[in-house]
């Protein structure tokens, strides 16, 4: 099967390793390619310091960061397809982006004691 979305993670974040780790178990399909964005050899489509910085996907053609990333990649594991949905839903992807905003701003923390 073609992969239908690309993921690039940051495998230094222990967060980050958790959630690839339960987003790999649901993607029965293998629909999903997840790129490891700290490995020199990965290609990265913008600058490495930006896909370290905030989550970035390929859905076809479109390069997505943030919640709509986060979107694109739920949209690809029929579990979490209708939350996918909702997140790109344009009057309700605004609230997700200010909720992916917030955790930016904590996450140093919670990779602290996730360490």
């Amino acid at each position: 099967m073609n992969k239908q979305v690309t993921v690039w993670f940051d495998s230094n974040c222990p967060l980050c390793r958790r959630e690839i780790a339960l987003m790999r178990r649901l993607d029965q399909r293998g629909a999903i390619h997840f790129v490891d964005a700290c490995d020199p050899a990965s290609a990265c489509p913008v600058d490495r310091g930006e896909i370290l910085a905030r989550f970035h996907a390929m859905e076809g053609d479109r390069l997505l960061s943030g919640a709509a990333a986060f979107a694109a990649m739920w949209r690809a594991i029929p579990v979490l397809r209708p939350l996918g949905l909702i997140a790109g839903w344009p009057p309700i992807s605004p609230l997700f982006e200010k909720a992916y905003l917030a955790f930016l701003r904590v996450r140093p923390r919670l990779q602290a004691l996730f360490r």
